[in-house]
């Protein structure tokens, strides 16, 4: 198996894109879906940024190396990502903000429209648990009830549903919904679709714009490697930009931000969910590390995904059969580009692979959770890193104490 990986990554057209990373030797690194390995050339946008932009041109920076247009400029970077079209994506805040922004908004979109009110949010039970706390504390602002049903429950849907908040993929296990199809089923109820797509974006042919969603958000710190802490982003469709209205205008997303007025009056366009000022340290580190993506088509990236996960499921079935549960899917339709895998033990194993040099992470209660990056996984790792999680398995090295201890990240 390893042999015939070797000789297929060989032959991959999208080879070459391993070398646009800075990835340490002796390790596999499988957590890209947690936070994503650093391109090449970041380091170096992020210095220039410092020693230059910040310490020689200062405050002229805004101007002269486009730090106001940024949260725009590198959003229309995204959209190309996601399947939105340019001027429909900002970048601002975190993931969590732009939630609360976009739920309020969409709540508020609705409402707008004629007919009677309506009052209930959908959220997925299982999704990402911040998600379900945004949506629960905007509820509560907007008096309005909170009902938990999974993505492309049909059952749950009707005339007085005004917003659903699905997750795109599943982060525990990899489940990829049908977002066209639950955006579709959400339209017919008349109720607006928002998406996070935290666990797709860079990974995953989205489509956004041709799926008709109405609102998404995202993180980039992900498959799209923006590094630690990098700022989120959020997308409305451009039928929908003139009339969205922001729980948390801010002087950036003013008509006249520097004429300072006390009176808020929204830019047009996307840039209405821009806040306060950008963090321009890490804009400049997403900005440099979406480079990584030039030349490449995000069709090619979700078929090498699913190559990888296709052959870390074949690896599993040869070298763990009946010894670990595979819960993503095996439909290629139905998963993102990650593999979960159910074992009792599943934290210290993960620890131990981690001594070994295979990084991938634990998720309550149960879940090892390996991400397989389609820019920067090779197939060689793909089955290296199965063989080697076979072997700490069959050997229990896991059981040492020292794989018992719990750190605060998992």
């Amino acid at each position: 198996m390893l042999a015939h990986a070797a000789q297929a990554d060989d032959l991959d057209p999208l080879r070459h894109l391993r070398n646009r990373f800075v990835l340490p030797d002796g390790v596999i690194y499988l957590d890209g879906n947690s936070l994503g390995a650093l391109p090449m050339g970041v380091a170096e946008a992020v210095d220039d940024a410092v020693r230059r932009q910040w310490g020689t041109d200062l405050v002229g920076s805004w101007t002269s190396a486009g730090w106001w247009e940024a949260p725009l400029r590198i959003g229309d970077r995204i959209a190309a990502l996601v399947g939105a079209q340019p001027g429909s994506v900002v970048v601002t805040d975190s993931t969590s903000v732009d939630l609360f922004k976009l739920v309020v908004a969409g709540v508020r979109l609705s409402q707008a429209r004629p007919g009677p009110r309506r009052t209930v949010i959908v959220v997925d039970d299982a999704t990402f648990p911040t998600d379900r706390y945004i949506v629960d504390e905007a509820a509560r602002l907007l008096d309005m009830q909170v009902r938990a049903a999974a993505p492309g429950d049909v059952s749950a849907l009707d005339d007085g549903v005004a917003l659903a908040v699905f997750c795109h993929v599943d982060f525990r296990t990899g489940v990829l919904y049908d977002l066209p199809a639950v955006t579709r089923a959400l339209h017919e109820v008349g109720a607006l679709a928002l998406w996070d797509v935290c666990h797709s974006a860079g990974a995953v042919s989205i489509g956004l714009a041709s799926a008709g969603v109405d609102l998404a958000v995202g993180c980039s710190y992900k498959y799209l490697n923006g590094g630690p802490g990098a700022p989120a982003w959020a997308y409305v469709a451009p039928a929908l930009q003139s009339r969205i209205d922001s729980p948390l205008p801010g002087w950036n997303s003013h008509r006249e931000p520097f004429a300072m007025q006390l009176l808020f009056a929204p830019v047009d366009g996307i840039g209405r969910l821009r806040t306060g000022t950008p963090p321009m340290l890490s804009m400049v580190a997403l900005e440099a590390a979406l480079a990584a993506f030039d030349g490449v088509q995000i069709e090619d990236v979700r078929r090498r995904s699913l190559e990888l996960t296709a052959l870390m499921i074949g690896a599993v079935d040869e070298y763990l059969a009946d010894v670990v549960e595979v819960v993503t899917p095996r439909d290629p339709a139905r998963r993102g580009s990650q593999v979960s895998l159910r074992h009792p033990d599943a934290y210290p194993i993960v620890q131990a692979l981690i001594e070994r040099g295979v990084v991938g992470d634990f998720r309550a209660p149960d879940i090892i959770r390996l991400g397989l990056a389609p820019l920067y996984v090779s197939r060689q790792e793909v089955v290296r890193a199965v063989q080697i999680l076979a072997a700490v398995v069959d050997s229990e090295e896991f059981r040492a104490p020292r794989f018992a201890a719990r750190h605060t990240v998992t």
